[in-house]
């Protein structure tokens, strides 16, 4: 994904330098073994040289930007239907994730608001992308691009629009990259896990409506990944990646299963040192397995 990363940026905007930020929870997994740590940062340096010497020169397409353009502004309308203009969407996101427990229990370096609210436009990126990750839903990294695609594709001219998305996928390496990380987050969602967080919902009638909504547009953009690029099965360009996932993640259902039980029992006002000990450690387990969580 790094390498992918960097060579999806602009043309010329690599040129013989990128700085980048790697996440804590994965410095031990790529540096500690000296071996995996060089091929780590040889892959950087070689998407830096590829990119600067042999990048595309030629501007995308303007039709690529055009078609980019009108994808943006749906999914960000779907995206702020569900966060910013939905009834109870930030009760339900307290409830159904750990936020309350990440603030509480001071693992993050800042804190998880800005201001002392309540309000999600004062959270900060991190505790806002780490908490959907910890409850398997992984929002963020998807969410309102499959109701993007099918309002691209409601006109009459959808046939040449869904040829445009596949030239697209093709022929653009920012697309391409863009793609193929939804696929690794829709990869590592699982909506049986996230329905189980949701129980933590008191509201039976909150949590119906707010689940439900997550759960059909998730299927919408599995549809639409589908349709452009052809594949059914979530990484399928990355059979390593999918093996890893596959040997890491049952390990970690337990702690999922786990943590649901510890929070709720800490919420119903338990007091007892090792709960919080407890949902402490499952957090730090879940992240180190999912890696890529905030």
């Amino acid at each position: 994904p790094s390498y992918q990363a960097i060579l999806a940026q602009p043309p010329g905007s690599v040129r013989g330098q990128i700085r980048l930020t790697e996440q804590g929870e994965v410095i031990g997994s790529k540096y500690a073994n000296p071996e995996i740590g060089r091929r780590n940062l040889e892959t950087l340096v070689a998407a830096t040289v590829e990119a600067t010497l042999l990048g595309h020169a030629e501007a995308v397409p303007s039709e690529f930007l055009d078609m980019a353009e009108r994808l943006s502004l749906a999914s960000m309308g779907a995206y702020r239907g569900l966060v910013a203009d939905t009834p109870g969407f930030a009760d339900y996101f307290r409830d159904a994730t750990p936020l309350r427990e990440i603030a509480e229990l001071n693992i993050g370096s800042r804190p998880a608001s800005r201001k002392a609210s309540q309000r999600i436009e004062d959270l900060r990126a991190i505790p806002w992308t780490f908490s959907w990750g910890q409850c398997r839903a992984t929002l963020p990294g998807w969410y309102g691009f499959g109701s993007a695609v099918d309002a691209v594709l409601a006109g009459a001219s959808s046939a040449a629009d869904t040829a445009l998305l596949r030239r697209m996928l093709a022929e653009w390496p920012f697309f391409r990259a863009l793609l193929s990380n939804m696929d690794m987050v829709l990869a590592k969602s699982d909506l049986g896990l996230a329905r189980r967080y949701s129980e933590l919902v008191p509201d039976a009638r909150l949590r119906k409506r707010i689940f439900g909504q997550i759960e059909a547009e998730w299927r919408r953009t599995a549809r639409a990944l589908q349709l452009i690029t052809g594949e059914s099965r979530r990484l399928a360009g990355n059979p390593a990646l999918a093996r890893s996932i596959g040997h890491r993640f049952p390990y970690i259902d337990p702690l999922h299963h786990l943590q649901v039980e510890l929070i709720r029992r800490y919420r119903g006002g338990e007091t007892d040192a090792r709960l919080r000990r407890g949902i402490h450690i499952s957090i730090n387990g879940i992240a180190a397995a999912l890696r890529n969580t905030g």
